[in-house]
């Protein structure tokens, strides 16, 4: 069998393969660049900018949770300015770099996405409208369907470039909140961020992180994500790209198929740098074994129980 085509476009945005990390599993990218060859993934997702600098919480910020991971970091970040002087140049041409975008105001995200704008290193935008764990911005961006309209309003308005919107699954229906993406002009939607969580040290009687609740993520939370895929899939037309507990070729071919145009591994970077190396090269075998072509493909290719239809 003559070799897998891998590639795939989200939102415009041609990809060697469908495989990016995740914001804030990997940095500026640097960080990894000695573990990882960057340029034979999909591409990275920086970690989320702000327009200044942003030290985060303090720790206790993160701990281990049953098949999983709880933090509550709070978008530590160099600012968009540092980013664009200091981080970029850092990284190998060949790198594919999508910046997330993060703010505490809609104006000020506009303005994240207008500094953006112009830097030709920077193939994508990602609207971070759903950080479980910040104190103002966030989560509550990506609850209410008309916030959410407003945000991606005012970033559409700032930016030329091809934008996601990274969603929340603390929500009642992320299909609506993906057509609400849409018809305000996002190029794709990104989902899902993490699930709002808790843990508490009972021998201590007080909340495991210091801030109290944070995002929990990793395969605890892909069916999850998964069944959300599914149902944005069928809710709107533009190219959904995969979050949320991916750790194996297996579980991103799952998103392929349930309607996600590409993937993002995240947590499991953290105890497996190269694990998004070893997606790539899941996705491929699974493709060689199953006689497929183009990894393109396998997009939406569910095949639905008949009867009945699924939900």
């Amino acid at each position: 069998m003559s070799a897998v085509d891998l590639s795939t476009r989200l939102a415009g945005v041609a990809l060697r393969n469908p495989v990016l990390l995740a914001s804030g599993t990997c940095g500026y990218g640097a960080e990894l660049a000695p573990f990882v060859d960057l340029e034979a993934l999909g591409g990275i997702v920086a970690k989320s900018l702000t327009l200044e600098p942003r030290a985060g919480n303090h720790p206790p910020r993160i701990s281990e949770a049953p098949a999983g991971m709880l933090n509550a970091i709070s978008l530590e970040n160099v600012g968009v300015e540092a980013f664009v002087r200091e981080k970029l140049p850092a990284l190998a041409p060949g790198v594919t770099v999508i910046a997330s975008v993060f703010e505490t105001e809609i104006e000020r995200y506009a303005e994240v996405c207008k500094r953006l704008d112009g830097v030709g290193r920077v193939a994508a935008l990602e609207l971070n409208a759903s950080c479980p764990h910040v104190k103002s911005g966030g989560i509550e961006f990506g609850q209410d369907p008309k916030v959410l309209a407003s945000l991606v309003r005012a970033c559409r308005a700032a930016t030329t470039r091809p934008m996601f919107v990274k969603l929340s699954p603390n929500v009642t229906s992320i299909a609506e909140m993906a057509r609400v993406c849409e018809g305000e002009g996002a190029d794709a939607v990104a989902l899902v961020n993490a699930v709002q969580g808790m843990l508490v040290d009972v021998h201590r009687r007080r909340p495991v992180l210091r801030n109290g609740l944070g995002g929990f993520s990793g395969p605890a939370i892909f069916p999850i994500a998964l069944r959300m895929v599914y149902q944005a899939s069928r809710a709107v037309r533009i190219p959904i790209c995969g979050i949320g507990g991916i750790a194996s070729g297996d579980d991103a071919v799952a998103m392929l198929l349930c309607g996600a145009s590409a993937v993002q591994v995240g947590t499991v970077s953290y105890t497996n740098p190269r694990a998004g190396l070893e997606v790539r090269d899941g996705i491929e075998a699974y493709c060689r074994v199953q006689g497929v072509h183009a990894v393109r493909e396998l997009i939406g290719a569910l095949r639905a129980w008949d009867p009945p239809e699924l939900a």
